[in-house]
């Protein structure tokens, strides 16, 4: 897809130089996978305290059967 977005070049620049890539393609699109990868990190948070869990579950009998 193509796009035209006007970008801060200091942060392209120091995007460039942390990330040591090569073009300015690759810095946006390891931004957005970051970006992406994040958010739904940030889902998987949300999903702490909300499980319900057998109280009598023993999570240490798979191990005792290898």
């Amino acid at each position: 897809m193509i796009t035209n977005i006007e970008i801060d070049p200091t942060l392209i620049q120091e995007a460039l130089t942390l990330g040591e890539h090569q073009t300015e393609k690759i810095v946006i699109e390891a931004a957005l996978q970051e970006y992406i990868q994040r958010r739904k990190q940030l889902k998987v948070l949300e999903l702490f305290g909300t499980i319900d869990y057998e109280p009598d579950y023993d999570y240490k009998q798979q191990r005792r059967q290898a």
